[in-house]
């Protein structure tokens, strides 16, 4: 058997992707130097974006395992370093024009409420990672500014990466994040007025590298105020998923927020109701918040857009939600066959049918 090239080696380590970016570690310049030895054996240098690389175990096996396959490799040496700035300015660049391309995102959907409170958060993070569990390429942006609660839920542990500028989103749970929560210090509140929310998430979209997604999620804040009409503006593709829950009052504020695609030109994807029932130790439901309050939503916004919206879905009350949102792992993630797991999954099933 004959030595491995260095050519060859290369190939391998081509088809290593770095988690965050989304991009070969071969076309980011992360690897510095491939050396074969008399042996088969092989030493590869990868330079790392920041110190103290959230991914760099991750990447660390990847590129052991990438070039372990290769024929003729013998033992593998992985070295870790850091980019100098020169090369970090020089991706920063090479991913500039891309972080500012609209277009990247095959779909937008922005979850929207008219109050607080109904379960908004909780279903932007389970849907989210019941998309990414498919193979999608998935982004949340949290859109809440004053109110964020992606970093808890999706249990993000890491802080972005900067490029001369540009953020790189850190991942979770398969999913990428972009937070206010990830740039003020635990307990500081944000305290701004129209203009600067609109700056801001401006940057959120145009500064931040998302890569190429199958779908980007945007928690919005409850109501129809600054921030929905700023990602209205600046995500003109996105479609409005309405959330409810079963009560009166509840749905008639809900319809207001669908009701504003109306004005801002937008399709509505559909309306889920979340708080249904909560099912009772002899399996009947006890409907605490009443009933057909999302249904009623629903209909009402058909009437008014003078489009069909669908009821997405019904989430029952279950305190595996809120304990799993606490503990940072969605709840589709650890209770695959409880009943709010099956919801959220049927939920992503309808906005994203399987071939």
């Amino acid at each position: 058997m004959g030595l491995p090239t260095e050519q060859a080696v290369r190939a391998a380590l081509a088809t290593v992707t770095d988690p965050e970016i989304g991009r070969p570690i071969t076309e980011l310049g992360m690897v510095r130097s491939v050396e074969v030895g008399d042996s088969g054996s092989v030493t590869v240098e990868i330079a790392l974006t920041v110190a103290g690389c959230p991914m760099r175990l991750r990447i660390n096996q990847e590129v052991e395992a990438a070039v372990s396959e290769v024929e003729g490799v013998g033992p593998v040496t992985v070295k870790l370093g850091v980019m100098t700035d020169a090369e970090r300015a020089a991706l920063a660049q090479q991913l500039s024009g891309v972080a500012s391309a609209n277009n990247i995102f095959g779909r937008v959907l922005a979850v929207a409420s008219g109050k607080g409170g109904v379960g908004k958060s909780s279903l932007t993070a389970n849907l989210a990672v019941a998309l990414a569990s498919r193979g999608l390429a998935v982004g949340v942006l949290d859109a809440d500014i004053f109110g964020f609660s992606m970093p808890r839920m999706l249990g993000v542990e890491s802080e972005p990466v900067e490029l001369d500028g540009l953020l790189v989103p850190p991942v979770a749970n398969g999913v990428k994040v972009f937070s206010m929560g990830m740039l003020v210090p635990p307990g500081q509140p944000i305290v701004w007025r129209g203009p600067v929310l609109h700056r801001a998430l401006t940057q959120f979209v145009t500064e931040v590298f998302w890569g190429e997604l199958d779908f980007l999620l945007v928690d919005l804040p409850p109501g129809t105020g600054d921030v929905p009409l700023s990602v209205a503006q600046l995500l003109p593709t996105s479609e409005v998923v309405v959330v409810t829950t079963p009560q009166v009052a509840a749905a008639e504020v809900a319809q207001r927020a669908g009701a504003m695609a109306v004005q801002t030109k937008h399709p509505v994807a559909g309306v889920v109701e979340n708080m249904s029932w909560l099912t009772q130790p002899d399996g009947s439901r006890l409907e605490l918040f009443g009933t057909g309050g999302g249904q009623q939503v629903a209909d009402n916004l058909s009437q008014q857009l003078g489009q069909v919206v669908q009821l997405l879905g019904q989430v029952p009350l279950d305190m595996a939600i809120r304990q799993a949102g606490d503990k940072g792992q969605p709840v589709v993630i650890g209770q695959n066959e409880g009943p709010a797991s099956a919801a959220y999954r049927a939920i992503a099933s309808k906005l994203a049918p399987e071939d």
